[in-house]
Parts: C-alpha cells; structure tokens; sequence
C-alpha cells in the first residue's frame, strides 16, 4: 500500500496479527539504484577478472614458448659451435695435409693468367689487381729482363717473409689442436698455440709484412694481425697494449705490442696464430728461433 511519499508493508507475524511497516519512498528508490548500480559492478568486477585471467594464461603460454625457444636456441648454438670447431678441425688439417704434400703453394692469382685481356675493361681490372698484389708482395717479385716475375716457392719460403722465429720469449703453455676449453670444461679446438710470459713482455713480429689489424677481437682480447703474402698471416693475441697500427710495414723481430690478459684469457701469455688462406696451421713448424737469437 502507497501513502503519500511513503510505502506502507503489513507483515504477518503470528496467526491472526499484522505488523505495520512504513518506509519512505525515497529509501525504497535509493536502495533500488544501490542495487542496480552495485549489479553493474559485480558485472564489470567479473568481466575484468575474466579479461585478467585470459590475459595471465596467455601470457604463460607466452612464457613457456619463450623459454622453449631459448632453449632450442641454446641447443643450437652449442651445435654450431661443435660444428663450426669441427670444421675449423678439418680445414686446418686439410691444410696442413696440402702444405705437407706440396698441393698448396705460394701463388698470386694477378699473375697467373698469361693470356691477353679480351676487352680494355678486363686488362684495366687485371692492371688493378696486380698493382694491389704488388703494394702487398713486393719483396716477393723479382725484376728481369722478361719483366715482373714471382719469386721460387722455395726462395719465398727461405725468405723474410716467412715466419721463423717465436713472438715472445717464454714457454709453451698450450699447444695447437683438440684440447679442452678451460672456461667451459668442453673439447673444442685450439687454433694457435699459447706463450706464456711475463704481463707486458715485447712480443715481436715473426717475419715481414703490413700490419691488417690492431684491435679487439672477440675472445681473442687485443691482437695484432700481420700480413706476410701469399695468403700468409699470423696472429698475436690477448696482448695489453700495442706498438704498431694498421697499414705499419714492419720486419720480422720487430715489437708490435706487449702480453697480457684481454679476452678470454687465464694468465699472461700471448694466442699465436699462423693461417694459411685464413685457414689456422700450427705454428709450432714455423718457431724455429727466439727472437733474440734471430
């Protein structure tokens, strides 16, 4: 029953007996809007946790993809790796078994081709070539009457641009070849051989040439790379500081820079490397004296 502004309710409590309730209408709509107002939020609250429990499966789903593929990645990283160890393994041996049986030699591509140039365009690239192989080789070509021609292998390999002598004063520590990673435990393939010395002992150069580089190299710290010809290099690694930059021609007991401990290294020593066409040999045929001896 409706009085007024006001709702009247009988309630019956006991048998035969009305209870008399008089709410103000006002009460009746504001408790009417509460609950409206207090169903929309149930409803939002229910929809947000929803959209919050979607979101948290999905960003697990997203998590565990993610580890899935760190891991795959990390299973094919250490497999380059292995790979890439074995490859090195088998090109440098591959070398060693061509220098060994006389199959690789000292030979310059810009004068191997004896034919004349087909075009002006052809003779101008070979002029280039072989003026760049000059400002690089030159001691290794002799002059005569018939014009430029190459040194004898045996000649270069006699010669000062040959590596002969040690880079440093000091003990083998490490030789070339398999050997186990003294970082990570693992076999892995050692391309130089290590020269223990005294941190900041001269390291000298191991035969003529132009310096390619003196920089940082990953895990090889600081290193000085020589070029001597013909596909010839040597590298100087982990060393603390240099005496030579890119572009110095320098001869064969001279300082390029002094031992240390840049890169991966365990103590002070010098990494050398001696490559063959960027291919690494071992550089122990090429250690024939100190370089004070020398």
């Amino acid at each position: 029953m409706i009085s007024g502004k006001n709702y009247t309710f009988y309630i019956a409590t006991t048998p035969g007996k009305l209870r008399k309730l008089i709410v103000p209408a006002y009460l009746l709509h504001g408790l009417a809007v509460l609950a409206i107002i207090g169903s929309i939020t149930v409803a939002a609250a229910i929809g947000s946790y929803s959209r919050m429990l979607w979101k948290i499966g999905n960003y697990n789903a997203l998590r565990h993809d993610q580890e899935t593929l760190k891991k795959q990645y990390r299973e094919l990283q250490t497999s380059v790796k292995d790979t890439n160890q074995r490859l090195d393994s088998l090109q440098s041996l591959a070398t060693e078994v061509a220098m060994t049986y006389g199959v690789m030699r000292y030979h310059p591509a810009a004068f191997d081709q004896m034919d004349s140039a087909a075009t002006p365009e052809d003779a101008f690239d070979r002029s280039v070539e072989q003026y760049s192989f000059l400002k690089r080789n030159a001691a290794a070509i002799a002059v005569s009457a018939d014009g430029l021609r190459l040194l004898p292998a045996s000649a270069f390999a006699d010669s000062s641009y040959t590596p002969s002598i040690w880079p440093v004063l000091g003990r083998i520590t490490d030789g070339f070849g398999e050997r186990l990673d003294p970082f990570s435990g693992e076999g892995a393939f050692h391309t130089g051989v290590d020269v223990g010395a005294d941190y900041g002992a001269p390291v000298h150069v191991t035969a003529d040439g132009m310096v390619l580089d003196a920089g940082e190299h990953s895990g090889y710290g600081r290193v000085v790379i020589v070029d001597h010809g013909f596909g010839l290099t040597t590298w100087y690694a982990h060393l603390s500081s240099y005496a030579v930059i890119a572009g110095t021609r320098v001869k064969r007991g001279e300082v390029i820079g002094y031992t240390g401990i840049s890169g991966r290294s365990t103590g002070p020593h010098v990494h050398y490397e001696v490559r063959m066409n960027n291919a690494p040999v071992n550089p122990w045929r090429y250690m024939k004296s100190t370089p004070a001896a020398d």
